[in-house]
C-alpha cells in the first residue's frame, strides 16, 4: 500500500478491510479507488466489494490467492489500443475469462482549484486519450501509475498548477475541484475489460447464447503454417473477431497468438474450428469462454 499517494491509503485500507471480511464478494481492480476500473468494478456487479491493488499482477494474485472472487482487468480502448499485457499475465496465472464489460470512458480535468494549470498527470492510456485538450491548453502530460491514484498525487502535492486527467469520482474521493468535464478526445472512448476468475465457466452454460471464446495459441515453424491454422475458421464459419501477435522470450523465434472468436465449444462448428488450429500448432492454451457484452452506445 506504500506505493499510493498518502490521501488514497485511508480508502485502500478500508476497502481492503471489507474485502478481507467477505472475500467472495471482492472484485481485485488495478488503480486507487476512483479509478475506471473501480467504476468498472462497481457497475458490473453492484453489490461487489471493490479490491484496488496497485498493479495488474497483485489484482491477479488477489485472486488466485483467494483475496478476492473474481477480478476486472482493462485489455484494450477504441482509441488508444492495448491497456494490459494480457496476453502475457493471464496464461501463467491459472485463471480464466468469466466475463467482458465495456465501459464507456469520460475525463473531467481536476486539481485544488480552477486552474489554469501547466502540467496534467494521469495513466499513459488516459493522456494518450486528452492528447488534443493538452495541446490546445499547452499542458504538460505527465504519465502516472493510474488516473485515480493521479488525483490522489495532485492533492499530496498541493500544487495548485498542477492538474490531473480521471474520472469525476476521483474528486469526490480527493476532494479536488473539476475544472472540466468530457475532455476526452472521441466521444465514443470506450474500454474492454474482462473478468477474471480461478473456476472457468463450463461451456455447456452458455449453449444457445452469444458468447466469447479467448485462447492463444503457438504454430508450428512451417511454411504458411498461420494460414492452415486459421483455415478451420473459414472453412466452419467462425467469426474471429480479434487476433494479435506478440512475442515470447527474448529470441523473436516463437510467436504467440491472442485471440477472441464468437461462439464456445459444444457448437460443433467451434470444435471442428479449434481441433484443425490444435492441429497446426504447438501450443494451444484456453482461456475462458463467456458471455458476450455489447458495447453500450
Amino acid at each position: 500500500m506504500d506505493s499510493y499517494p498518502t490521501p488514497a491509503l485511508a480508502l485502500v485500507e478500508e476497502m481492503h478491510a471489507a474485502a478481507a471480511a467477505n472475500p467472495a464478494r471482492a472484485v481485485a481492480f488495478q488503480g486507487a479507488p476512483g479509478a475506471n476500473s473501480h467504476r468498472a468494478a462497481i457497475e458490473w456487479s453492484a453489490g461487489c466489494l471493490p479490491l484496488p491493488c496497485f498493479s495488474f499482477e497483485d489484482a491477479l494474485d488477489a485472486v488466485s490467492a483467494g483475496r478476492a472472487g473474481s477480478a476486472i482487468i482493462p485489455i484494450e480502448n477504441s482509441q488508444h489500443g492495448r491497456v494490459a499485457d494480457i496476453h502475457f499475465l493471464l496464461p501463467g496465472s491459472g485463471l480464466s475469462i468469466v466475463g467482458e464489460y465495456f465501459l464507456p470512458i469520460t475525463y473531467a480535468v481536476m486539481g485544488l482549484g480552477a486552474g489554469p494549470y501547466k502540467a496534467a498527470y494521469s495513466h499513459p492510456q488516459a493522456l494518450g486519450q486528452t492528447r488534443k485538450y493538452l495541446r490546445e491548453r499547452g499542458i504538460v502530460p505527465l504519465a502516472y501509475a493510474d488516473t485515480a491514484g493521479a488525483a490522489a498525487l495532485v492533492k499530496e502535492m498541493g500544487d495548485p498548477e498542477a492538474c490531473a486527467i480521471a474520472p469525476a469520482l476521483a474528486a469526490e474521493f480527493y476532494d479536488l475541484t473539476i475544472a472540466e468535464q468530457g475532455v476526452e478526445d472521441a466521444p465514443d472512448n470506450t474500454t474492454r475489460f474482462v473478468v477474471l476468475s480461478r473456476d472457468a465457466l463450463d461451456p455447456a452454460t452458455l449453449s444457445g447464447h452469444p458468447a466469447m471464446t479467448t485462447f492463444v495459441f503457438e504454430v508450428k515453424n512451417v511454411p504458411a503454417a498461420l494460414y492452415k491454422a486459421l483455415g478451420g475458421f473459414a472453412t466452419n464459419g467462425v467469426n474471429m473477431t480479434k487476433l494479435e501477435s506478440y512475442q515470447q522470450g527474448a529470441s523473436f523465434s516463437a510467436t504467440m497468438f491472442f485471440a477472441d472468436i464468437l461462439g464456445a465449444p459444444g457448437d460443433p462448428s467451434i470444435d471442428r474450428a479449434l481441433e484443425e488450429l490444435a492441429f497446426h500448432s504447438k501450443e494451444l492454451r484456453m482461456l475462458g469462454s463467456y458471455p458476450q457484452a455489447r458495447v453500450r452506445g
